[in-house]
């Protein structure tokens, strides 16, 4: 058997090292490789130019109803940042507002919204999707729920009247539903407020329209929205 020599053994403890690194520079993933790896945390999640399209149309509404241009906007084809605010007393009177979702104190990656007003009786009826990454949606819900809970009345700034809020959950609209009815004595008609969620979007409604505090009307437009949305939005994977 040959023994080779000590040149050649040195030769080959030299070029160990060299093979070694080419075989670690090969098997490391390049910046474009790993960002192409990083999952985009928005993927699958509806614009809110898309939101827009799934809002009931201005044909949906009756006669008298006119869109109010600076309660009607979106987030366009770009994501926002979420956003949780930290938490505060909420502010009740807020449950009677354009926007009234945001006491949740979660703020959604997308949204788009409009209000109807009948320039006849000034019946209003407003419509918000919201869109939430992950399982933030279903937390929303809870959140509404516990600031409704908190808020069993205020005064309203305007008759100096003491306003009723009460909340409850709600079956048969999407995955999960909650609606608040808030009354005045004072008021003519009260407000009725559906909050459902379906999958990683939360629909929100407002009405004033009808002799039942807006109650059959938020439930006839929340179930609209729905239909649009149906088989669009992702499911929140929260069970």
């Amino acid at each position: 058997m040959r023994i080779p020599s000590r040149a050649v053994k040195a030769l080959a403890v030299a070029a160990l090292p060299l093979a070694l690194a080419a075989c670690s520079s090969s098997s490391s993933p390049t910046a474009a490789e790993a960002a192409a790896k990083t999952k985009d945390p928005n993927a699958g999640l509806l614009t809110g130019t898309q939101l827009k399209k799934a809002l009931a149309p201005a044909s949906y509404f009756a006669s008298g109803f006119t869109a109010d241009p600076s309660l009607t906007r979106d987030t366009g084809d770009t994501f926002r940042a979420p956003a949780t605010k930290s938490a505060t007393e909420p502010k009740c009177a807020d449950f009677g507002a354009t926007g009234w979702i945001d006491l949740s104190g979660i703020e959604g990656v997308s949204f788009a919204q409009t209000t109807y007003i009948d320039k006849n009786t000034s019946a209003e009826l407003d419509q918000e999707i919201d869109v939430y990454r992950g399982t933030t949606s279903s937390g929303v819900m809870t959140a509404l729920a516990k600031v409704a809970a908190a808020c069993p009345s205020y005064m309203d700034s305007d008759t100096h009247t003491r306003v009723k809020i009460t909340g409850a959950k709600t079956a048969g609209l999407g995955d999960d539903a909650y609606t608040i009815t808030v009354t005045d004595d004072a008021w003519e008609s009260g407000t009725t407020l559906i909050a459902t969620r379906v999958g990683t979007a939360v629909v929100s409604v407002l009405s004033t329209d009808g002799k039942d505090d807006g109650a059959a009307s938020a439930k006839k437009l929340t179930e609209h929205i729905l239909t649009s949305l149906k088989g669009r939005t992702a499911p929140d994977n929260a069970g």
